[in-house]
């Protein structure tokens, strides 16, 4: 035999497992279904043991079963809210009130668990979960319901397919693969979307997107074409804005890169490739397809260095590389990896001597005493020498014939001397003197003996 309030305890607690078991689809927590005649409960109008069982030891419920159902049943209105299109949302309705407020007899608010379960008999507690079972199965149907309208609601149509090849890039070398994506692209010719593109940047967003320039698509597609001005790489960021037959529209951003640069053409004569001891060397270096940051570079003789343009290199050779092979190597760098492009090879000569001037003149035949007199010997780089070098005359020798002597004179520096110039004051008409031993030190340290000159007085 059970008492009345052990028997009544049993009842409610049977009858709340079954109508809010954890989780019905797992084994263990699978229990049979109790079928109860309320009418042949002889406890039904009585509400110690259910109260106690709900409620607990605590004057707001915290501690009974009434309280482990209220958290049970937010974490279910929140699970199905979870299936709920966000943008809906705040109009989908969710029974289920946990919040109240709640007011007793006496108009005094009370939380969920007091105003169901506190005080309450067994035949209401029954009614009360009954009401509970059905809102839970509203809810559910709700969500159902809203889940299958929303399955075609916002479905984009198209009416076209065709296959894309999009390529990670249309220039590759030689040893390397060829890497592309191939894809099925859907699209409707009637509706075309909205795209925006902002060069130069890697994002583009609501606060940037008003510099942003807009493409119009013909057919459903866009066909975005950027002029490439100056050389390098050009990144640019853009968003495709459709709408979707809900009238929503939605966001889809990319961004991308590419290479600009000039269009090369490579001629060489192989016998000309020279660099000079002592002189900024010139150099340039270009890999088609391959931006000029990109390209890293070295050489087996001497320093090769960017000059302050960034565009060109400037080679420099020591002295002791006289007669030596310079060979310049290439390589590519591309994320973290680098590819050898090879290398071309140079030979290493001093600049040539240059020819030795009087004034504004060389391999003078006639010159007037007035301008000799006012001369002095100034080095010149041939013509076809295109580098821009002075050299500087440490001496020279003076020589003419005074009577049946020779007259030799050692000058220190470019100009005569008072001795010579005196000389040449006396010297009569067609009077000859050379000039020879002419010594020149170059930009790099090294002298040179020049051709020797000769001239008749006018």
């Amino acid at each position: 035999m059970t008492s009345e309030g052990d028997d009544s305890a049993t009842i409610v607690k049977d009858y709340y497992k079954v109508a809010y078991r954890p989780n019905p689809s797992k084994p263990k927590d699978s229990i049979a279904i109790l079928t109860l005649q309320l009418g042949t409960v002889s406890t039904r109008d009585k509400y110690d043991a259910s109260t106690h069982y709900f409620i607990g030891n605590s004057p707001n419920g915290a501690k009974g079963k009434a309280r482990e159902l209220k958290d049970r049943l937010a974490a279910f209105k929140k699970e199905m809210l979870s299936y709920v299109d966000p943008r809906a949302r705040d109009n989908f309705k969710i029974g289920l009130d946990l919040e109240g407020p709640f007011y007793d007899a006496d108009r005094k608010q009370q939380n969920w668990e007091m105003h169901h379960f506190y005080h309450t008999i067994l035949a209401a507690d029954i009614t009360i979960l009954n009401k509970i079972i059905n809102e839970i199965q509203t809810t559910q149907f709700d969500v159902v319901n809203h889940l299958f309208a929303s399955i075609s609601s916002e479905d984009f149509k198209f009416n076209e397919i065709n296959a894309k090849v999009v390529p990670q890039t249309r220039y590759v070398f030689q040893g390397e693969d060829y890497n592309a994506e191939v894809f099925v692209a859907a699209y409707d010719t009637k509706t075309n979307p909205e795209v925006y593109i902002l060069e130069g940047s890697d994002t583009i967003t609501d606060a940037n997107i008003k510099n942003a320039k807009p493409i119009e698509g013909v057919n459903g597609m866009v066909n975005l074409k950027i002029p490439a001005g100056a050389e390098g790489i050009k990144k640019y960021a853009g968003v495709i804005i459709v709408k979707d037959p809900a009238g929503l529209s939605n966001k889809y951003y990319f961004h991308d890169e590419y290479v600009v640069a000039k269009p090369s053409l490579t001629v060489s004569a192989t016998k000309m490739n020279v660099f000079y001891i002592g002189v900024d060397n010139p150099v340039s270096i270009s890999v088609p397809g391959v931006p000029t940051e990109k390209i890293k570079a070295n050489i087996t003789v001497g320093t090769l260095t960017r000059d302050p343009s960034g565009k060109d290199w400037i080679v420099k050779v020591p002295n002791d590389a006289m007669g030596k092979k310079a060979v310049i190597k290439v390589a590519t760098e591309s994320g973290k990896t680098s590819k050898e492009m090879g290398g071309v090879e140079f030979r290493v000569k001093r600049v040539p001597d240059p020819i030795p001037n009087v004034g504004r003149f060389k391999d003078l035949s006639v010159i007037s005493k007035e301008e000799l007199m006012v001369s002095a010997i100034i080095p010149k780089m041939p013509v076809d020498f295109d580098f821009d070098l002075n050299f500087t005359i440490i001496s020279f020798d003076f020589i003419s014939m005074d009577g049946k002597d020779i007259y030799r004179r050692s000058v220190t520096g470019n100009r005569f001397s008072e001795e010579v110039l005196k000389f040449i004051r006396s010297a009569g008409h067609g009077k000859r003197f050379w000039i020879e031993n002419i010594i020149a030190k170059g930009p790099d340290g090294t002298k040179r003996t020049l051709s020797t000159m000769s001239m008749t007085m006018q």
